[in-house]
C-alpha cells in the first residue's frame, strides 16, 4: 500500500479535474470547430434548396414541405451540435474552477 496523506490524495484529485475539465474544453471547441456548419451539411442545405425551387417551378407542393421539413432538421441539427460544443466547455471550465477550489482547501505546511 502507498502511503499517500490527505493534501497527496486532495493534489491527484485537483490534478485528475483540472485534466479532464482541460480535456473537456478541448473536445466542447473541436464539436463547435467540426460539426456547427460542415461542408455535408452546407451541401444538403444547397441542394434542398435547389429541389424546393424545383418544386415550385412544377408546383409540387408535397417536395417542397419536405425540403421545408429538411432544411428545419438541418438547422435542428446544426444547433443541437453548437449546444452540445457550448455545455461541453462550461462543464470543462466548472470543473477547472472546482480544481482551483480544491488546491485552495490543501494546508499547505511549510
Amino acid at each position: 500500500m502507498i502511503p499517500l496523506s490527505f493534501n497527496d490524495i486532495q493534489l491527484l484529485i485537483a490534478a485528475a479535474v483540472f485534466v479532464l475539465g482541460f480535456l473537456l474544453i478541448l473536445i466542447g471547441s473541436l464539436v463547435l470547430v467540426s460539426r456547427g456548419y460542415s461542408r455535408e451539411v452546407r451541401a444538403l442545405a444547397a441542394h434542398t434548396a435547389r429541389l424546393g425551387q424545383k418544386g415550385l417551378a412544377q408546383e409540387v407542393t408535397g417536395l417542397v414541405n419536405s425540403a421545408t421539413e429538411l432544411v428545419a432538421s438541418i438547422n435542428g441539427l446544426v444547433r443541437t451540435a453548437s449546444g452540445i460544443g457550448l455545455f461541453l466547455i462550461t462543464l470543462g471550465i466548472s470543473m477547472l474552477v472546482a480544481a482551483y477550489w480544491v488546491i485552495q482547501q490543501i494546508a499547505w505546511t511549510l
